[in-house]
């Protein structure tokens, strides 16, 4: 009897250790609680394993060139009317408005930028694995509004229309045309003295710092009542006389055959100098023509070239040059001059000269 006992206790012995080992080892029994790092997907299932992250490779980026155009009067100052701006990189790149705080991605070699004002552009190149290079930075102004367009006052004073000239912005400067419209010139002062009777309208405008064209203004000359529509004296001692107003900018305009010749004197004020004497405008089938400058109040000279401050032929070619380039700056000073100018052959010739006067400091 003893025996039937010491065999069912060595059997319980046996199924309690079996117990602890299933369970030490992680196994269990039918109807078993699973255990607790086992997948909780279903039965067979392997677990979720999640990949290592890629190991990121540093890579110098060489960052992006920036550029934009520069318009306007000057093409350094920073000031543009062109809201395109370029970019020059062998990476991709992205580009800020707002330094650095939001990126836009770039497409192709260019962006635009709006809205008028003070800009600074960010723009750095960046690859897939994270890196960025250093940031270029470029700053301008953009200003794309025309200005307004210039007034014009006309007054008379003896043989001269003087057209005063205002409105110009700050930093702007005021254009004329002769041809209507076709080419522009530069004024200087706030003035521009006319005299003659060939050119029948002046057209002015202004151009701003950063290139913007306001509407044009236009000014009639053409008034055959007017002392100002003048036919220019053909004596030599009694040349017509151009009243300057202090205007810095003078157009002398006529239109001239052969025996027909133009004498006009003026004074240069005390206190400035005749810059330069340039042909800005000619008409004509006959390329050539000629010109005399006598510093004096008549033109005695005859055709002794050596009392001539300056002499010799004018045509297309020589439009915009100015003759006076290698006179001596005390000639030039202040004291009368008389332009002597003609055509010489039997075809019609019309001229416009600019005189452009500077004040001595």
């Amino acid at each position: 009897m003893s025996s039937i006992f010491q065999r069912l206790a060595a059997s319980r012995l046996l199924a309690a250790a079996l117990t602890l080992c299933l369970a030490a080892c992680g196994g269990g029994g039918g109807g078993g609680e699973a255990s607790p790092s086992a997948s909780n997907t279903g039965a067979g299932q392997d677990m979720a394993i999640t990949p290592p992250a890629p190991e990121r490779v540093v890579r110098f980026l060489a960052k992006p060139v920036l550029s934009f155009t520069d318009t306007g009067l000057s093409v350094t100052d920073g000031t543009t009317r062109i809201g395109a701006w370029r970019v020059n990189s062998p990476e991709n790149w992205e580009f800020s408005f707002d330094r650095g705080a939001t990126w836009i991605r770039g497409q192709g070699d260019n962006f635009n930028v709006e809205g008028d004002g003070a800009k600074t552009i960010w723009v750095r190149a960046f690859d897939n694995m994270g890196n960025t290079s250093e940031i270029e930075m470029v700053s301008c102004v953009l200003d794309t509004m025309p200005p307004a367009a210039v007034q014009a006052a006309v007054e008379t004073q003896d043989q001269t229309r003087l057209v005063k000239v205002s409105g110009v912005e700050n930093q702007g400067q005021w254009e004329y045309s002769l041809d209507d419209t076709r080419t522009w010139l530069t004024g200087t002062g706030d003035s521009l003295a006319l005299m003659g009777n060939a050119l029948t309208v002046v057209w002015l405008r202004q151009v701003d710092l950063a290139g913007n064209r306001s509407p044009l203004e236009r000014v009639n000359l053409f008034e055959p009542d007017s002392p100002t529509w003048h036919e220019a004296s053909v004596n030599p001692l009694q040349p017509s006389v151009l009243s300057l107003q202090q205007a810095k900018t003078t157009v002398i305009h006529g239109s001239v055959v052969e025996g027909d010749l133009d004498f006009i004197r003026w004074d240069i004020p005390v206190g400035q100098r005749l810059q330069s004497l340039r042909l800005v405008h000619y008409v004509s089938p006959d390329p050539i023509a000629f010109y005399a400058l006598q510093r004096a109040a008549v033109f005695d000279a005859g055709y002794d070239v050596k009392r001539m401050l300056v002499y010799g032929h004018m045509g297309p070619k020589d439009l915009n040059r100015n003759v006076l380039q290698d006179v001596d700056a005390n000639q030039l000073s202040a004291g009368p001059m008389t332009l002597w100018f003609q055509q010489t052959g039997s075809q019609a010739t019309v001229y416009a000269i600019e005189l452009v006067f500077q004040t001595l400091q």
